[in-house]
């Protein structure tokens, strides 16, 4: 049973060594700005939460995992500033799994569309089930997945991310992903998914969390300067959901 928040649903069960986040939209598992900003500051927190050595993402329901940026939201936008505030609640997100001292690992049910593509990137290890397809929509709306490129070109390189952004109404399947790098492993069911996600988990947790913290801090050399990064692609973004062909994009949707 999903929330029926407008504003969406966030919980964080502590279970031992290991904090489970899950989040949840109405609409789609998609994110508000104000779920954007809890999840941040969630994030944060228990990085520094000693008694914690792993922390596992996941969402609400059994078909989507996350529908990306609010569609009531992004056709609300009226000025660049408020569009730049909006995207870099993607970048606030993104750069908090990426500094977090623990490992992260997503647990991707279903489908997920642009941002969401670039929060299972943002994971250091990622579960998925066969329904778990992708999709870059970013393009066909008139803006582009400036702000969850460089996490997504990480995982999958430049090649596959251009394929991906460049059929922005076609979705790539959950082998497909599990090949470029996205997912680690694909399972037929979500039992056989969460059976072996719990397993790893326990195991993972049972490990010397100093050893963990200093292997994600080497997996994400390299990508400090997207503190400055993100928030300046996030303006871009903000720019462009201005535009007359996105105002007219948007306005197709929502009719």
């Amino acid at each position: 049973m999903g929330t029926n928040r407008e504003n969406g649903s966030l919980y964080t069960r502590i279970d031992g060594k290991v904090a489970t986040v899950e989040f949840g939209h109405p609409a789609g598992n998609s994110f508000v700005a104000e779920l954007l900003n809890r999840l941040t500051n969630e994030l944060h927190a228990l990085s520094e939460n000693q008694n914690i050595s792993v922390v596992v993402l996941k969402s609400e329901g059994d078909r989507v995992f996350c529908g990306g940026a609010s569609f009531n939201e992004l056709t609300a936008i009226t000025n660049i500033e408020e569009g730049r505030l909006f995207f870099s609640g993607f970048a606030h997100v993104i750069n908090a799994m990426r500094s977090c001292k623990k490992p992260i690992i997503g647990r991707v049910q279903g489908k997920t569309v642009g941002g969401g593509v670039g929060l299972a990137a943002a994971c250091d290890y990622v579960f998925a089930s066969v329904n778990a397809s992708i999709r870059l929509s970013e393009i066909s709306i008139g803006i582009a997945p400036l702000v969850i490129g460089p996490v997504v070109e990480r995982k999958i390189g430049k090649a596959a991310i251009a394929e991906l952004s460049f059929s922005p109404t076609e979705w790539k399947n959950a082998y497909w992903a599990n090949e470029k790098g996205l997912f680690s492993k694909v399972f037929d069911t979500p039992g056989e998914m969460d059976k072996e996600l719990d397993f790893s988990v326990s195991q993972l947790a049972g490990y010397n969390p100093e050893a963990l913290q200093e292997w994600k801090k080497t997996l994400w050399e390299g990508t400090s300067h997207w503190d400055k990064l993100l928030l300046e692609r996030a303006a871009i973004t903000g720019k462009l959901v201005l535009s007359e062909f996105t105002k007219k994009a948007l306005a197709k949707f929502k009719k």
